[in-house]
């Protein structure tokens, strides 16, 4: 069986294990990209790239009685000033999607905006929380990145579930099996659609969604390094650090810092 296929059968097996009766629909469609990006990862980095536990450590386990506070001897430490990067390599690795859905955007020819989106786009999966990704993501890095940006990664959520042959968009093969044909987004999904169609960024968030369905090669294996020059470029990073500038998100870049944090 193909490299790429197996891969696609072992992410249904993973998905349908995660998924319960009581979810929504766009919810499932969650579980199965995050699935599919899962088992990428697993295929493409060493099983100790992946020990990244988000549970509290057991009482048991506390030094002399303490609780969980500002530490994590199982993450690896992140430096006083946090930058981007040292989220991709310490946080969110191997996230090999979303590299490869940037380095995707970029031999497609986008400008930097767009490979910066396609970079983000999903780094709330990777580190924080999966449901409404588009929408914690787009939240996460506002403060940081053009508007433009943000409004790329918040509305490809809802554009996924709605073609453009016109821009090369098909609704994917995937969704008809994994949904059924008679699958309708909830309502927030296409009010936010029809917002997305009718702005003059329609398009940024449109090409997120063509080289975000595309990005699952298994065979691909793109660095952060790569792409050093437009993080320079369209991120700016807080002298403090992510996380400690006072920003109306920096509660959020802390929570992945230290995420078994007692209180």
């Amino acid at each position: 069986m193909p490299r790429k296929q197996t891969l696609v059968h072992r992410a249904m097996a993973r998905a349908e294990a995660a998924i319960t009766g009581d979810m929504t629909v766009d919810q499932k469609a969650d579980a199965l990209e995050d699935a599919l990006s899962d088992e990428l990862d697993v295929m493409i980095v060493p099983p100790g790239a992946l020990a990244h536990p988000q549970f509290p450590v057991p009482p048991d386990e506390f030094p002399k009685g303490h609780v969980q506070m500002h530490s994590e001897p199982r993450l690896p430490k992140m430096p006083e000033k946090p930058t981007l990067i040292d989220f991709f390599k310490l946080r969110w690795a191997p996230a090999s999607h979303v590299l490869q859905s940037a380095a995707l955007a970029r031999r497609n020819g986008y400008g930097d905006r767009i490979v910066i989106a396609c970079l983000l786009h999903d780094v709330s999966v990777h580190g924080l929380i999966r449901t409404d990704h588009g929408y914690w993501t787009a939240q996460l890095v506002e403060p940081y990145v053009h508007a433009e940006v943000a409004f790329a990664i918040r509305y490809h959520q809802a554009l996924r579930f709605f073609p453009d042959p016109d821009a090369g968009y098909e609704y994917p093969a995937n969704y008809l099996k994994w949904f059924g044909q008679d699958y309708v987004p909830p309502d927030y999904i296409q009010r936010d659609y029809e917002y997305a169609k009718a702005h003059k960024w329609y398009m940024s968030a449109r090409q997120v969604t063509l080289n975000d369905l595309y990005a699952f090669d298994p065979a691909a294996n793109p660095k952060i390094e790569d792409f050093e020059d437009v993080i320079a470029g369209e991120f700016r990073q807080p002298e403090e650090g992510l996380g400690f500038d006072q920003s109306p998100v920096a509660h959020m870049w802390r929570t992945m810092i230290w995420p078994n944090n007692f209180l």
